[in-house]
Order: C-alpha cells, then sequence, then structure tokens
C-alpha cells in the first residue's frame, strides 16, 4: 500500500466525511429511493465498481477464499449486510430522538466488544475520550439542553437499533480474524455479501408497495452512496481498524456528527448555534485523548 494508508487518522477522517455525507443525502432525498433498496442498490454497485480492481487478486486468493468462506461470510453478514438494514428497520419504529442517543454509543459498543471478545484493554485515556466524545454527541443532539434527554424512552424499534450497533461493533473486533488474502478481495467478498444479503429485504420492501422514484436524484444518491460511503470507506476503515486497533478507530465515529452538521449547513441551509461548538469541541477533544497513547507510542516506535 501506499503511503496513504498508512495515515489511520487521514483515512478516518475522510471515512467520517463520507458517512456523513451519506447521512446528509439521506435526508435530502428522502422520499425518491426507500431505504432498503438504497441499501441493496448501493452495494450492489459497489461490488461491480470493485470488480475490476479486485479480479486478479480474487483469482489468487480464490483457494484462500474457499477454505474461509465461513468467517468472510460472517464479517460480510454481521457488517455492511446487517448494519444498515437493522437500523432501517429500527427507524421504522421508534423515535429519532432514540435512534440518535443509541448511535452514539457507537464508539462504546467497539470498545466493550473488543475488551470481551479479545481482551483488549480499555486505556484510560480512552475512557476519557469515549466519555468526552458521548457527552459532545449528546450536547449535539439535544440541541444543548440536556434535560431535553430525559424524554427518552426504550420501544421495540429500540431492539434493532442496538441489534445494529452491536453488529457493527461485533464486526470491527473481529475484523483481525479475516484470512490472509489480499485488501482488495476482502473488501469485494464484503460488498457482494451485503449486496446478496439485502436482496430479499429489498424484495420485502417492493412488494410492500415501498418502490423508488427513478429520477436524476435518485441516480445521483445511488451512485455516491456506492463510492464515497460504500468502496472509499470501507476500505479506509478496515485499514485503519488495523493500524490501531477497534477501539481508537471506534472514537472516530464520534466526528460523523460533526461533519454532518457542517455539511447540512453548506448543502441544506441549516444553522450553526453555539451548542454545536460545545459539543464539537468535546467531541474533538475525545478522539485525540482517546488516541493520543496510541499516537505517542507509534511516535516513540519510529
Amino acid at each position: 500500500m501506499t503511503p496513504f494508508f498508512d495515515r489511520p487518522r487521514l483515512l478516518m477522517t475522510l471515512t467520517t466525511i463520507f458517512w456523513a455525507g451519506n447521512f446528509v443525502l439521506g435526508r435530502a432525498i428522502a422520499g425518491h429511493v426507500p431505504p432498503i433498496t438504497l441499501a441493496c442498490l448501493r452495494w450492489t454497485l459497489a461490488t461491480l465498481i470493485f470488480l475490476p480492481f479486485a479480479w486478479a487478486h480474487l483469482k489468487r486468493d480464490g483457494a484462500a477464499i474457499r477454505e474461509h468462506w465461513a468467517i468472510l461470510l460472517f464479517l460480510g453478514a454481521i457488517g455492511a449486510g446487517a448494519y444498515n438494514t437493522l437500523s432501517y428497520i429500527g427507524l421504522t419504529s421508534t423515535e429519532a430522538l432514540n435512534g440518535l442517543v443509541l448511535n452514539a454509543a457507537g464508539p462504546m459498543f467497539i470498545a466493550l466488544s473488543a475488551w470481551a471478545l479479545f481482551g483488549d484493554r480499555i486505556g484510560r485515556l480512552q475512557i476519557v475520550g469515549l466519555a468526552s466524545g458521548f457527552v459532545g454527541v449528546l450536547i449535539v443532539i439535544a440541541k444543548g439542553d440536556l434535560a431535553s434527554l430525559a424524554s427518552f424512552r426504550f420501544n421495540p424499534g429500540d431492539v434493532f437499533i442496538i441489534s445494529s450497533m452491536l453488529s457493527w461493533a461485533i464486526y470491527t473486533a473481529c475484523v483481525r480474524l479475516r484470512p490472509s488474502i489480499s485488501w482488495q478481495s476482502f473488501n469485494f467478498v464484503t460488498y457482494a455479501v451485503a449486496a446478496v444479503g439485502n436482496a430479499p429485504f429489498m424484495a420485502w420492501e417492493w412488494s410492500a408497495g415501498y418502490r423508488p422514484v427513478w429520477d436524476e436524484a435518485a441516480a445521483a444518491a445511488i451512485i455516491y452512496v456506492s463510492i464515497f460511503p460504500s468502496i472509499l470507506a470501507y476500505v479506509f476503515y478496515n485499514r485503519s481498524v488495523e493500524l490501531m486497533g477497534a477501539a481508537n478507530t471506534g472514537l472516530f465515529l464520534f466526528l460523523v456528527p460533526v461533519f454532518g452538521a457542517l455539511l447540512a449547513t453548506l448543502a441544506l441551509g441549516e444553522q450553526l448555534h453555539l451548542f454545536h461548538a460545545a459539543g464539537f469541541a468535546l467531541i474533538v477533544a475525545g478522539v485525540l485523548l482517546g488516541t493520543r497513547k496510541k499516537r505517542e507510542a507509534v511516535a516513540v516506535k519510529a
């Protein structure tokens, strides 16, 4: 890989920008493409786009892929395959506040999964970083009034949201189990599993009467989410987990609402307020604190 792929903080910053753009775009095209249809089409197109780049590697890695098909199927299913689908199902039967609060706990789910499954140590700076980032996200969600979160109540849809977060957390922790194949082959298989796994849910969505409106907005959305939040983001995310571990990579997910708010300001004309600045400051501080020890260790090693 080029030196670019050896800079996990840059990779994760770009990843969170892409995922924030995915969130803003999803809001902008509401009513054009049903959510599960968008998920299935994004992974199908991502698979087709990435195939020429992965073809030679797939031929070389064919034997290893067949030998380790079970772990590859598992990682593809719980990562790209299950995460979006479970989130979409949950968001149809829960309140927006619940979805936002539960998703904000994602980095903590990742750190705890890595500890529970593999004994990864959670350092004091990581704990402080997690706490700071979580509070920062809550400030943004609550628009500066944390007392408003008192209205939070669990409901059946939250089970799907929590399941989606656990699925992503387990995926992040278990990426280390990927077989010794090229990153091109691994990511291609991930995209393909996600596409096939989402197909039945898209069929159900269509049978229920939720059909896409085929227009320029829908086409642009599908192309964007197939390339940036799917292909590039997953390549960058998996590489970052490889370089700096699950917990440190998970901390960067706190940046999604930061970039989401900034992109919404530019694209949707939404306004930034003082509570955004306070929340962003805590989030950035949390990411810097949580990854500080790892950065210093790398500096000493160099």
